[in-house]
This record gives structure tokens, C-alpha cells and sequence, in this order.
């Protein structure tokens, strides 16, 4: 998939996340204030909340979209990737938020006046986690499509939402069957929640920007196709690096010492044509070649 499908469906997506976020946002806010629901409330400001996030991921995608330049010769993915680093950081706020409004409400010692939430914020937390388990779905299949790590942040942004929402529910119920406390409870398991999806966001972002390895079964995949290519005689060397979300290779393979360098640079062609076609993950491979002096035996 070229740069501008890419921009056009990660964008496509974005704003389809934004509608939604929008909407369920209204919803949840104007039930929990009118069914006197903090937890409701709480869960509310998370979906607004990824109304920004889903902006900072059309702005990220639209920067490491862009075409190699002379300032930026290896490209702009990595600009995705600082994306990602502001929506864990967004989320991490978010949750600091939820969660200091919890703990002061829990222990302030009035946690018998804690009114009784009405059925209209068990209803929006049905309705929450309905739509956003299906957010979560779409989003995740177009991070997946177009290996993404903002739009996969974005769709763990509608999952920590969704368990949320699952949270207030079972705080919610409690407090309407004697269990008031429940409710702030439960604003701190959204808490916690958050605390999680914020980590495994920031953690895949670094990797990405620190030039982290593939996988091993990548890896091993790399290394099978370009063993497979006619007149490699093994690979000496591999290194992989992810770049935002595409792969470096740098390769060495050993050739039949006595062939010819034209015959040499043929073979280091093809396996460099084979990888990329079969990668489409691979931006870049370097292929190095080392002369197998028993190769002709």
C-alpha cells in the first residue's frame, strides 16, 4: 500500500474515531450528570480525550507520510512514532486526572453522601462499550493493514475506554444496589486501566525509535528467502532495525568465490528484489557479498 493510501485510510479512520468519540462523549456526560454519576463522568472526559488523540494520529500520519528529502534522506516515519509518544503521554494525564478526583472522593470521609447513580448511566455504559469494543475493531484492522503503530495506539485508546466503561458499569450497579462506594472504586479502576494502555503505548513507540530488532520469526523469514535465491550459498550476517513502522536489512551473504562481480552483484540483486517484494514491510536492504572460496568445490 503506497504513501498516499496510506495517508488517505489512516485519516479515513481517524476521523471516523473522532465522530464516534464525539458523540458517545455527549452521551455519556449528559447521563452522568443527569443520573449523578461520577464514574459516568469520569468515562466520559477518557472519550473526549481521544477525540485529541485521534488529531494528534492524522497528524502524525500526515508528517511520516510525507517523501524522502536532503534533510531527511531515510524518510519521516519515525515522526508516527512521536505521534504515539504524545497519545500515551495524553493518556497518562487523563488517568492522573480520573484518579486524583477518585482517591479525594474516597477518602474524604463522606462516602455516605455519595448520591445513588440513576438507570439512565447504566444504559450509556451498555451503550459505551458496545461502540467502542467495535472501534476498537475497526481501527485495530486498519493498524494491522497498514502496520501503524498511531492507529494501533488509537485503537488500544478505544479499548482502555471500553474497559472503562466496564469499570463504571460494575461501579455504577453497586452503587444503585447499596454500594455507593463503589463509585469512586470504580473511577480508579478506569485509573489503572489507563495507567496500562499508556505504558504499552509509549514502550512500542520507544522501541520503534531506538532502532529495535524485528522479531525472530521475521528474522527467520529474512534469512529463508534470501537463502533460497539461486547461487546463495548461506547468509553470514543479518541486522534489522525497525524504522516507524517500516524495516532496515542489512545482509551479508557468501556467493561462489570464483564467480565473476557481474555475476556477484546479480545474485545480491535479486535477493535484494525478493526480499522487498515479499516484505512489504521492508523500506530499504542492503545486501553485502562475501566470496565463499568452497563454493566452487
Amino acid at each position: 500500500m503506497g504513501n498516499l493510501d496510506f495517508e488517505k485510510t489512516a485519516v479515513k479512520v481517524s476521523m471516523v474515531s473522532i465522530v464516534g468519540n464525539t458523540i458517545l462523549s455527549g452521551l455519556k456526560l449528559l447521563a452522568g450528570i443527569f443520573a449523578n454519576s461520577g464514574a459516568m463522568i469520569s468515562d466520559a472526559v477518557h472519550s473526549a480525550s481521544d477525540v485529541f488523540s485521534s488529531i494528534i494520529v492524522i497528524i502524525g500520519v500526515k508528517l511520516s507520510s510525507k517523501k524522502s528529502d536532503k534533510e531527511h534522506p531515510y524518510g519521516h516515519e519515525r515522526l508516527e512514532c512521536v505521534a504515539a509518544i504524545v497519545l500515551a503521554v495524553t493518556l497518562l494525564i487523563t488517568g492522573l486526572f480520573i484518579g486524583e478526583n477518585a482517591v479525594k472522593t474516597l477518602f474524604s470521609g463522606n462516602s455516605g453522601d455519595i448520591q445513588i447513580p440513576g438507570a439512565s448511566a447504566l444504559v450509556a455504559a451498555v451503550i459505551s462499550i458496545a461502540v467502542k469494543e467495535a472501534m476498537f475493531w475497526y481501527t485495530h484492522y486498519y493498524g494491522v493493514v497498514l502496520n501503524s503503530g498511531a492507529i494501533m495506539a488509537d485503537a488500544w485508546h478505544h479499548r482502555s475506554d471500553a474497559l472503562s466503561s466496564i469499570g463504571a458499569l460494575i461501579g455504577i450497579a453497586g452503587a444503585r444496589m447499596g454500594v455507593p462506594v463503589l463509585e469512586p472504586i470504580a473511577s480508579i479502576i478506569i485509573c489503572l486501566f489507563i495507567f496500562k494502555a499508556s505504558y504499552d503505548i509509549f514502550k512500542d513507540a520507544v522501541d520503534k525509535m531506538v532502532d529495535h530488532s524485528c522479531d525472530d520469526e521475521t528474522e527467520n523469514q529474512l534469512r529463508e528467502c534470501a537463502s533460497s535465491q539461486n547461487g546463495v550459498n548461506g547468509v553470514d550476517m543479518m541486522h534489522t532495525r525497525i524504522f516507524g513502522n517500516k524495516i532496515y536489512v542489512d545482509i551479508e551473504i557468501s556467493v561462489d568465490g570464483n564467480k565473476t562481480l557481474t555475476e556477484g552483484h546479480n545474485i545480491a540483486e535479486t535477493v535484494h528484489y525478493e526480499i522487498e517484494k515479499q516484505f512489504p514491510k521492508v523500506k530499504h536492504i542492503m545486501v553485502h557479498v562475501n566470496p565463499d572460496e568452497k563454493g566452487g568445490e
